[in-house]
């Protein structure tokens, strides 16, 4: 189980919130460990990807926190979308920060660094 000890640049404060959280509560965890193909070019070059922030193995199952930026949450949704369609197998959540901030107040964390309108 990796815990938030280990050394791992998080792209943004809700995601190391989010991994204490799976630490507290002995939920394994990996981050970004899988990168899925969407799209090929003519030659079979990868031409767009999609990378889960987390991986619960004992779940089998990706979790993608996402912004409050619209145009960045209907890209995490299309890439998700197309991922669902060539690999029915992957199971996927999709955690809005409003879903993320009652996760967190659900147990116990009283402010959750959320994504700005900035961000």
């Amino acid at each position: 189980m990796r815990s938030r000890k280990a050394t791992i640049s998080f792209m943004h404060p809700s995601e190391e919130a989010f991994a204490r959280l799976l630490d507290y509560y002995k939920i394994r965890w990996e981050y970004e460990p899988h990168t899925f193909v969407l799209r090929t070019d003519a030659d079979g070059n990868p031409k767009e990807c999609f990378t889960p922030d987390f991986y619960l193995p004992d779940y089998n199952l990706y979790v993608e926190l996402t912004v409050r930026r619209a145009n960045l949450n209907r890209r995490k949704r299309r890439k998700i979308a197309l991922l669902r369609a060539l690999r029915p197998d992957i199971q996927i959540k999709l955690m809005s920060p409003r879903d993320f901030e009652k996760l967190m107040l659900k147990y116990g964390v009283e402010r959750a660094p959320l994504y700005t309108e900035e961000e």
